[in-house]
């Protein structure tokens, strides 16, 4: 791997910076610039899982192996975009347990859609830790938080202590086409954030939809079939006029 990359960005799961800046990155890539996808959740599960994680298994039709799968996804995600993978060793969080109680942390969608849970606190240092061993990067990009899913709340704040005053923030997709949802995650934010506007090619479009595609297990989740899905992604680009990326409006250039 090279010791240094134009753009590293943050993913909680193994699809979300395809789903949210892969126009950008297919056009970074392109331009010659080297880029890496680092998905911090895709570790395996524990051999047993909670029934939630397995009706989750059962929609995505993945009932052998989900997490290898899913990995395998995500690299033939980053090959359409041109862009490496790193994939950590932490679990998602719907396998995750207690460490004092061994009773998993999140049981339903509520659960993920709402705040970390206290036992996982010491998981933000571990993050960070990961996150000090990374190539320098020109830019580091994580997750607005946009949707509050536990996992991206983990990546966001491991990603503050290490990245502070310049990092940039993408808009959590599909969660950020919901204009509720974002303008709720706006309204709570501690700091004071510029956007910034990324115009992507017609080309990069097309590639974005085809390294979505690349998630199989994961389309039914978000769409019901793929004119769904580029109507709803082409649509949110239109509306925004390309990605958006969010900074500190105090950030060194």
């Amino acid at each position: 791997m090279p010791t240094h990359f134009s753009a590293i960005y943050l993913s909680p799961h193994l699809d979300d910076v395809t789903l949210s800046c892969g126009a950008q990155i297919y056009d970074l890539t392109r331009a010659g610039e080297n880029v890496l996808i680092v998905s911090v959740m895709a570790g395996d599960p524990p051999q047993a899982v909670s029934d939630y994680a397995q009706s989750l298994h059962d929609r995505w039709e993945l009932l052998v192996d989900a997490s290898a799968a899913r990995r395998a996804e995500d690299l033939d995600a980053c090959r359409i975009l041109g862009a490496e993978a790193l994939h950590w060793s932490i679990p998602d969080c719907i396998y995750r347990s207690n460490p004092a109680t061994g009773d998993p942390l999140y049981l339903s969608d509520a659960d993920i859609f709402s705040d970390v849970h206290p036992a996982e606190e010491p998981l933000i240092e571990q993050i960070a830790a990961f996150l000090v061993a990374l190539p320098t990067a020109e830019r580091i990009f994580a997750p607005l938080t946009i949707g509050h899913h536990v996992d991206h709340l983990l990546v966001r704040a491991a990603a503050e202590r290490i990245y502070l005053p310049n990092l940039f923030y993408y808009e959590d997709y599909p969660y950020a086409q919901e204009s509720a949802k974002r303008d709720r995650t706006l309204s709570i934010e501690p700091r004071p954030l510029s956007p910034s506007i990324i115009p992507v090619s017609a080309e990069a479009r097309r590639a974005k939809i085809a390294a979505i595609l690349a998630y199989r297990s994961q389309l039914s989740t978000f769409w019901t079939d793929n004119a769904d899905l580029e109507q709803q992604v082409f649509g949110y680009l239109d509306a925004v006029g390309g990605e958006r990326v969010w900074r500190l409006i105090n950030a060194r250039e």
